[in-house]
């Protein structure tokens, strides 16, 4: 019988394979993104010291707004972009989280763009 490995199993394992590449230092910290049926979330990590500087998320706000469509994305990727820039960060590695760069995973790189983030 074939075993069939689910979608998230196999995000699970490029997302590994990603992170042995990545890593967030203090003067560039990685851009973390984790997209569920509901939400998106986004972090900025600086792996060294393993603490997290700011976080943005569509579950923050809870003023009726759902966080499964590309509008509440862009939200959360120039909030995200503020709070970077409260910490003074401007530079970042971005970390799509095995997620394919499309959608709502895009919507939110391109909005901390736009904010001013470079990466």
């Amino acid at each position: 019988m074939l075993r069939i490995a689910s979608k998230n199993h196999t995000r699970q394992r490029v997302h590994d394979r990603i992170r042995k590449k990545v890593m967030g230092t203090p003067e560039r910290p990685r851009l973390n993104v984790y997209r569920s049926l509901n939400h998106i979330y986004a972090q900025l990590i600086d792996d060294l010291k393993g603490v997290t500087l700011a976080a943005a998320s569509t579950a923050d706000d809870r003023k009726g707004v759902t966080g499964g469509n590309v509008a509440s994305a862009k939200m959360v990727g120039k909030k995200i972009a503020e709070l970077a820039k409260e910490k003074g960060v401007t530079k970042v590695v971005f970390d799509r989280g095995g997620y394919i760069y499309h959608g709502r995973v895009k919507a939110v790189a391109d909005a901390a763009r736009e904010a001013g983030l470079q990466f």
